[in-house]
């Protein structure tokens, strides 16, 4: 029971979106926000006669609200809700046939390449991790087996800039399926489907809900075929959110838009405190003018995002590890996209499912730190990071 959920309000600009995109006032009683339907199953009037909803693996009236949200934020006509951003990615993956084949960023989140390579190759889909900076390097990977383009931009934990709109020409060319892992940039910051792409996948664990208090997935698309392909694996399958999760992750993107600036602020001023330090070799933020692709990032994105990886002098691991546990306002966590500012050291948390050789070919080496820059004062996270570094 896929629904197109963009409900008339598309008109609406981004900030107005995230609280009345996709939403009406609850039915029953008038409520603002969408009650929690905590319940598995419906009354039927008759053997298959209901108002909508049957079963809550199927759909249920709190997860549809957020679905909804999702499609009016993205631009798109149908969204998905997941468990969890690896249920939504098993989802896609789940569109291909043994002897697919998949093109994806060689830089990506360990827990995307470890669905890919241990879960979903022994199924026989065959897979292709590239370096996206140039189409070129895509397009030497490109077959007749070629189905599905594997994107994220910004990159994890890298923040590689890919033209989302040049690889989406490419893909069209070849009639190959475009997803974008949107989960660093959010909607706030940029668009995937308005570049070309024909899936949008979420973490929504992260700046979507942007509490750290519930992990969900999302999917959205403006295809009514592919949402119908999609939804049915979703309600197969079965890995779908529970009404509270809905709630809160719905919740959450009503300050989206102002989460998502002081995101960015405060990551711009620890990005240039972090290039001028001393004991800094290396700073990977795509607001920096010799970034790779700092025009690409500057055309398809409003900011930068509030994602910065750094590497100490020397690049040695015990620096890194140093560091990281001095850190007394930045919290040693998994996960990103929260209200407060994390650190994480990717190479033995988040990528630590990568192989050794695999990782550090992407630039993911054992004294990388990754930042999710909260909402704090920034002077405090700046002598947080100093007296950590010095």
């Amino acid at each position: 029971m896929y629904r197109n959920l963009d409900m008339g309000k598309k008109q609406l600009k981004f900030n107005s979106r995230t609280i009345h995109g996709g939403q009406a006032p609850d039915a029953a009683y008038g409520a603002v926000m969408p009650p929690i339907y905590q319940t598995s199953t419906y009354a039927q009037s008759t053997p298959g006669g209901h108002k909508g909803y049957e079963y809550s693996r199927s759909a249920n009236p709190t997860r549809t609200a957020l679905e909804s949200s999702l499609a009016s934020i993205e631009n798109g006509n149908y969204g998905l809700a997941f468990g969890s951003g690896l249920a939504a990615i098993d989802a896609v993956i789940k569109l291909l046939s043994p002897g697919d084949e998949v093109i994806s960023t060689s830089d990506l989140y360990g827990g995307s390449y470890r669905i890919f390579k241990t879960i979903f190759e022994k199924y026989g889909i065959v897979f292709h991790f590239v370096g996206m900076q140039d189409t070129v390097e895509i397009a030497k990977h490109i077959s007749v087996k070629t189905k599905l383009i594997w994107v994220e931009t910004p990159t994890n934990p890298m923040m590689n800039i890919i033209d989302i709109k040049s690889v989406s020409q490419l893909a069209r060319k070849h009639k190959i399926l475009l997803a974008v892992d949107n989960t660093f940039a959010t909607p706030y910051l940029q668009l995937p489907l308005d570049l070309g792409a024909d899936i949008v996948m979420h973490s929504a664990t992260k700046y979507l809900g942007g509490h750290s208090d519930v992990v969900l997935g999302a999917l959205v698309v403006r295809d009514k075929e592919l949402a119908e392909q999609l939804y049915f694996i979703q309600n197969a399958s079965g890995a779908v959110c529970g009404p509270m999760d809905s709630f809160l992750v719905l919740r959450g993107i009503k300050t989206l838009h102002v989460r998502m600036q002081r995101h960015c602020e405060n990551a711009r001023a620890i990005a240039e405190f972090l290039a001028n330090h001393p004991k800094i070799e290396n700073v990977f933020w795509p607001g920096f003018p010799d970034h790779p692709n700092h025009e690409v990032a500057k055309r398809q994105m409003k900011d930068f995002g509030g994602m910065i990886s750094f590497v100490p002098k020397g690049g040695h691991y015990q620096e890194a590890i140093k560091i990281v546990e001095k850190l007394q306002l930045f919290t040693l966590a998994e996960s990103l996209g929260g209200v407060e500012s994390l650190a994480g050291h990717p190479a033995s948390m988040t990528h630590a499912s990568i192989p050794k050789e695999v990782r550090e070919k992407s630039g993911v080496v054992d004294a990388l730190i990754r930042l999710s820059v909260g909402i704090e004062d920034k002077e405090d996270l700046i002598e947080d990071l100093r007296q950590a570094i010095e």
